[in-house]
């Protein structure tokens, strides 16, 4: 299953090494996004994708996404299931 940019939920992109942690359940960190979309705000549900499109898991922001993109620290993301869950 492939994320669309295009979907109304907001998507986090993480670096394509993190994924198959993911994919089993494993939180985000912010150090590991390398893309996410602006207008996230905490609280957020997401969708997490690998830098391919894949999809990997889904949860919910534990901070803004600019705030994904420029932290090297911290949780970015507490996910809720993973596609390998």
């Amino acid at each position: 299953m492939v994320a669309s940019k295009s979907s109304r939920v907001p998507r986090v992109v993480v670096r394509s090494d993190i994924g198959p942690f993911v994919e089993v359940g494993r939180n985000v960190f912010a150090k590991h996004v390398v893309d996410a979309v602006e207008s996230i705000r905490p609280q957020d549900e997401v969708i997490v994708s690998d830098a391919s499109g894949k999809l990997v898991a889904v949860g919910r922001a534990a901070m803004s996404g600019g705030e994904m993109l420029s932290f090297k620290s911290g949780v970015a993301v507490r996910v809720r299931k993973g596609v390998k869950e």
